[in-house]
Order: C-alpha cells, then structure tokens, then sequence
C-alpha cells in the first residue's frame, strides 16, 4: 500500500503517517486535525474516517480522506490566527504537507484518493499563498 517512491519519500522526510510504526506522523497542532464531518472513511467504512489521526488518511485503512472545506487556513497551515506570521514556518509547513498530499504521489491510487489529492493540493496551495502576503492574510482574518 505504502511502497515504492511514495513510501520511500515519506520514510525519508519523516512524514510516514501516524498509527504506522517505527514513524513519527506529520507535526501538527490539534486543531489542525480537524477532518470532514464524516464519521466513516470513504474506502473501508471503518470508524473515525478523518475526524482521528492526522486528519488526512483513514486510521485503519490509510486512504486519503476528502478535505475539509470548511478547515481555517490558519489552522491547516499550523499557525496561529494572527496578522503576523512566521514565514519561514509557514514555508516549511506548505512543503511538508505538499509531500503528503500532491498528485505526484497517488498516481498509482484509486480514482477517488487522486482527486483527494488534487482537491488537498489545492486547498494547501490557496492557504500559502493566502497567508504569505501580508495583504491576502489581512483580508482573510477580517473575512
């Protein structure tokens, strides 16, 4: 399930997802683990879905769960809700979630959990840039 470059890259990086031994998951604060409001993952129908773990794959199955549309981008992107910023977090924040969840990697995925991936891409994309401006990020906290 996790083999070839998509596990080899994420042994690599340190980003195995959680619940997998011998890995430690993504870092991230909890109000960024967040899923959709399904109950259910979409593939196994095993309970939790997104709402435990790291928020991106199922606990029990581990496929790519559909994001959140309604997750802050603060919290997605592991900052607080201010007008400053720490960029260089940020920076490395964008990267290491682009590493989870960018198309590149669920090319040899179920249908579903590449259009998962690009909608996750997507939404992390519009989150840096949103916040990486100063301007953007004004206008997003007083929205």
């Amino acid at each position: 399930m996790w083999g070839g470059r998509t596990g080899a890259l994420l042994r690599v990086w340190g980003l195995w997802p959680a619940g997998v031994l011998g890995r430690r998951p993504l870092s991230c604060n909890a109000a960024s683990l967040a899923g959709s409001n399904s109950p259910q993952c979409w593939n196994c129908g095993g309970p939790g879905g997104p709402m435990r773990g790291d928020g991106f794959f199922c606990p029990q199955c581990r496929a790519l769960q559909p994001p959140d549309p309604t997750r802050d981008y603060f919290s997605l992107m592991d900052c607080n809700r201010a007008f400053r910023v720490d960029t260089a977090k940020l920076q490395t924040r964008y990267q290491d979630l682009q590493r989870l969840v960018h198309p590149d990697f669920f090319s040899q995925r179920s249908q579903t959990e590449k259009d998962f991936s690009e909608k996750h891409s997507t939404l992390v994309n519009d989150a840096y840039k949103t916040l990486l401006a100063p301007l953007s990020r004004g206008l997003y906290l007083v929205s």
